[in-house]
């Protein structure tokens, strides 16, 4: 069996007026992530991470920000394409675990729904997501509640 691993990282700032959008789920909050696309950071860091594990570098490479077609781009859309590039290239994904870290809001509400969304996205068991959230303890940019950031890792198996 061939495996191969990768894994991504993400952060956007908090601004107000945007929606705070997290795998794909949108949470109530009185700020949002900024960005080019939807700024959903847990979606981009699994997306860097499939890049990885199959070495194509990063979201910047195929959905660059500077880019007037991907101006507030449904990050689920722009993973089912990444998607597409592990499946053409004859890998599957056996599993991702994540972890979103932010102060606020609290995610445990959510993190089934962002799980359910970004499997159905994928074709995969939920059971094959992992998605965690915790805190910075209030230390750095993130702890101070200027930004969000998430981790990702995924595990690719070879097909045949």
């Amino acid at each position: 069996m061939t495996l191969r691993i990768g894994n991504g990282y993400d952060i956007h700032r908090l601004v107000a007026g945007r929606p705070l959008i997290l795998g794909g789920v949108n949470i109530p909050y009185e700020f949002g992530l900024e960005g080019h696309s939807d700024a959903d950071v847990l979606t981009h860091a699994i997306m860097d991470a499939l890049l990885g594990a199959l070495s194509l570098g990063d979201i910047g490479l195929y959905f660059p920000p500077g880019d007037p077609q991907w101006a507030g781009a449904d990050s689920l859309k722009l993973l089912a394409q990444v998607h597409g590039m592990v499946q053409e290239r004859g890998w599957r994904i056996s599993n991702i675990d994540s972890v979103i870290v932010a102060e606020q809001p609290k995610l445990k509400p959510h993190i089934q729904a962002m799980r359910s969304r970004l499997a159905e996205v994928l074709t995969l068991a939920p059971d094959q997501v992992g998605v965690k959230a915790t805190t910075n303890e209030a230390l750095d940019a993130v702890g101070r509640q200027e930004g969000m950031a998430a981790y990702a890792v995924a595990l690719l198996v070879k097909v045949g």
